[in-house]
Order: structure tokens, then sequence, then C-alpha cells
């Protein structure tokens, strides 16, 4: 045996011995690998932590921008959470594109919307625009997700986005940008919702991210798009707002609508007055003010109440009290930039506000800032507007395919805010606040007009009262003559 044990063998030429007690070993060890395998899958997997565990804690993570202190952190409570924020519509102080649209040729204009409770695309044309017009969603808070464990907002995985909007799948893409592509999406409790997937062309997501988190990440009011939460994994940012499901407004104004538009003088009216209300809001009711610096009717989403909500604060800047202006790269849309920020790249509300005077007349004539396609008096909609008001055809402005024409002086009222709104002079342009008191001025006028011509039957004579304009606005510049043909219509004889 010991000459057995002793004996060479042909493995490196180790003896017998050395051989055997390697294998044995070389078991032994194999034993208990499986034994520790088997008692590791049957120990009871611990809770998991508050943290969502597909969002891993990298540094990009860390580098999730911080919200500007003096906005209120807002608290969940466990009772039905009300609409966020009332703002006293009264008080002046106090985050797509629903549709993707594509305006070309007159066979290229038509509308089309996400079907509703479901992720597939439908196109609307002048038959079904009826459908769309009434009753619904109407900007409901309800089923808003719960704020996360970061103080406001609600913190999304990406496999939570990607689930809800079937894997970013082209089919659910309700908007397209420079910037980003929104997607239609649905959470696990039946809320819509809006996600835009930021594009990282040069690291501009990170910076979009940042501007929309600090913007508007803690602001409520009823005419600004609500910015439910936001995602961050790797490269990815993304940014998730509340559901809009009426369209945006260019659709309505420049889609195929028919011969006839939905949008009728009183819900334009509404349209105009609201989206005021919100830029008053970002104009006077926060510090640092946000100055929005891309007003468009693309940028206004519709509910089906055709209450406005102004979207988009991509290119939003945050203009402290101390400061009069912010220089910055000129950016904007053509045809609504204010003249003083394209040629000096100096920003203030004011800029703002002209944007609004061109939205203004784009809402009343249904014509695009600019427009090509038209006669080279009619290219440019402030100043074929202008002299349309100065040759005294204050009438020949109106949209043709408005349902009913207004009477001549709330007309010539809204005419005289849009003028006032666009002066070259930025600093005669008036606050969004006083536009505000303007506009809420006519619209009382307006219904006191229609219940007075129900009753009598005849429509209003005279236009001079005693709370004319000249009461209520700044005074007119002696240099834009349609202004002063205008405000010659409210100026009281002796």
């Amino acid at each position: 045996m010991s000459d057995a044990l002793s004996r060479m063998t042909s493995i490196f030429g180790l003896n017998s011995w050395v051989v055997a007690g390697i294998i044995v070993g070389v078991a032994i060890v194999l034993l208990l690998f499986f034994l520790s395998l088997c008692l590791t899958s049957r120990r009871v997997p611990s809770p998991p932590k508050p943290v969502p565990a597909a969002l891993p804690l990298t540094a990009a993570v860390i580098s999730i921008p911080q919200v500007p202190k003096d906005i209120p952190e807002i608290v969940k409570h466990h009772h039905p959470e009300p609409e966020a924020v009332d703002c006293d519509e009264g008080s002046l102080v106090g985050r797509y594109n629903c549709v993707y649209v594509e305006i070309g040729g007159k066979e290229h204009n038509q509308i089309s919307c996400p079907g509703r409770g479901g992720f597939g695309g439908a196109s609307l044309n002048s038959q079904d625009i009826g459908g769309v017009a009434g009753g619904g969603y109407g900007g409901d808070q309800a089923g808003v997700p719960e704020v996360s464990h970061l103080g406001w907002g609600h913190w999304y995985t990406l496999r939570e986005l990607e689930r809800c909007t079937g894997g970013f799948d082209n089919r659910n893409v309700i908007g397209e940008g420079g910037y980003g592509i929104v997607y239609y999406g649905v959470l696990d409790d039946g809320s819509q919702i809006a996600v835009k997937n930021l594009l990282n062309n040069r690291g501009q997501a990170e910076r979009e991210f940042k501007v929309e988190v600090e913007a508007i990440g803690r602001v409520r009011h009823k005419n600004l798009v609500r910015l439910l939460g936001y995602g961050a994994e790797g490269a990815h940012r993304m940014l998730v707002y509340e559901y809009v499901n009426n369209c945006n407004l260019e659709q309505w104004l420049h889609g195929d609508v028919g011969p006839r538009s939905p949008l009728t003088w009183e819900i334009r009216m509404k349209i105009i007055l609201g989206t005021a209300k919100g830029l008053t809001y970002l104009h006077e009711g926060l510090e640092p003010k946000v100055v929005h610096r891309d007003i468009k009717s693309s940028n206004i989403l519709l509910d089906k109440q055709w209450n406005p909500k102004v979207s988009d604060f991509g290119l939003a800047k945050l203009l402290g009290s101390d400061n009069s202006y912010v220089t910055t790269r000129v950016m904007g849309t053509f045809g609504y930039v204010a003249p003083e920020y394209a040629s000096t790249g100096m920003l203030n509300e004011r800029s703002d506000i002209y944007s609004f005077g061109i939205l203004i007349m784009e809402i009343i004539s249904g014509r695009n800032p600019v427009d090509y396609s038209r006669a080279p008096e009619e290219v440019n909609l402030v100043d074929w507007l202008k002299k349309m008001v100065t040759d005294k055809n204050s009438e020949g402005v109106l949209d043709p395919k408005l349902p009913e024409k207004p009477n001549m002086r709330a007309l010539k009222r809204v005419l005289l805010v849009a003028l006032k709104c666009v002066d070259p002079t930025a600093q005669k342009r008036p606050k969004m606040g006083h536009i505000v008191h303007m506009l809420e001025a006519e619209e009382s006028s307006f219904k006191e007009d229609r219940k007075t011509s129900r009753e009598t039957a005849q429509p209003p004579i005279g236009i001079r009262q005693s709370g004319s304009m000249e009461n209520t606005t700044p005074a007119a510049s002696g240099n834009d003559n349609a202004r002063e043909a205008i405000e010659q219509i409210h100026t009281p004889e002796n």
C-alpha cells in the first residue's frame, strides 16, 4: 500500500498520494460552494428601501438641479388633493403640444389627436371637430401622482415611463420640437400624462431640464401647464406634465376645421384672457419673475372647456427684482420675437408682452404672424393689421371662419390692446396686470352688449361711454396712426 501511494504518476511527476489529496480537496470546495448557493437562495428578501430600485444613485442623479428656495414646498396630505393652487382670479400677484400638426399646403392641414383612453392616434376632419369641442377632461387634477421623498413633484424611473408610453412608441408621439419629443402615456392608476423626452444635443437636454424644473417645478396656476414630475437616469432627462386633451391653439386656428371655426368670438376672448392671466402670474406673482420667451399659438394648450394653458418653458429665463433685464442669446420663434430683443439680446418681461400682442392679432385674424403665401403687403401680420385699422377697416381683420362677428366696439377695444402690446418702444407697452384689467373690462362690456342686443333686438348704438379706454390704459403714442384711429373712437365729444 505504501509502495503504491509512493509511486510516481504521469501528472507532473507527482506521487499518487499527492494527486489523491488534491482531488479530495477540490471535491470538498465544490461541495461547500453548492451548499452556500442553496442557503443564499432560500433567504427571505429584505424590504425595499424608499429610493426606487430601478434608479441607481449615480453622479447624474446627484446633479439634479436645485429648485429655488423661495418657492414654497408642496406637502402631500392623505386627504384628496384639490387643484394644486387656487390663484385668486382678482389678484394679479397672487410643464405637450397636445397634438402634432403639419402646416403646409391645404391638403396637409389636419388636426391629429391621440385617442381617448388609448395609445393610438386619430385624425380629425371638419366633421369630427364637434365631438372634440364638448365635455371631457378639463384639466382635472385627479389621479396626480404622490409627491416624492425629494420634497416636490414625483421622481419617475425610466422603467415606469417606458411602461406608460408603450416603450416610447412612435404611435404615442403627440408633439415634436427641436429639443425633445412628447409622448402620450397612461399611468398604472389610469392618470393621463404627457412625457417630454429631451434630446441630448450638446448638453441641451440638461440645460432645458434645469430651466423647466427651476422655473415652474412648484408653480401652480390654472392657466399654466402643470409639471407633475421628472425622470433622470444616465443620459436620459424626461419631464412629466399633466395631459391637456383638446389640442393646441395653432391647430384650431390654422388646421383644417372646415368653413366655420368652432372658435367663437367669446371662446377667443376666453383664450386671450386666460393666457394673459397665466403670464401675469409669471411676471408679477413670482420672485424671481419668469420670462417665458416663446409665447406663440402652438404653446397654448386647450382643454375641453377651451381653457388655455401656457406650455413649454424650455426657453424661460428667471429675472430677479434687482435686474431690469438680462442679456442672453436671442431665442424664440420667428414672427413673435420683440424687435428690441432681436437687435440687442436684452430680455425682460416686455418681450413676452410683444409676443402676446402678436398672439392676440393671430387669434382675431386667423392669420400666421408671417405668411409668405400672401400678397407682399400682407406677409407681415402687424403691418397689415395696422394698415387695415388706419384705413378704418377694422372689420376686415376678422377671421373669415369666425361663426359670428362681434360688435365694433368690442373688436376695436381688443385691437387697441394688441396694438399697445406691440408698441415699438418697449417702455410704452402696458404690463400684463394692466392688460388683464383692460381685457376683463372688455369681457364685461361684451356680455352686457349681448344681453342688450337680445332685449332690444337691435345692435348697440354708440360706442362712447364714461368708462372709455383712456381711463384704463396708458397714453397712446402719437406716432402710431393705427392706435390713434382706434382711440379716437373712445374719445368723448365736448
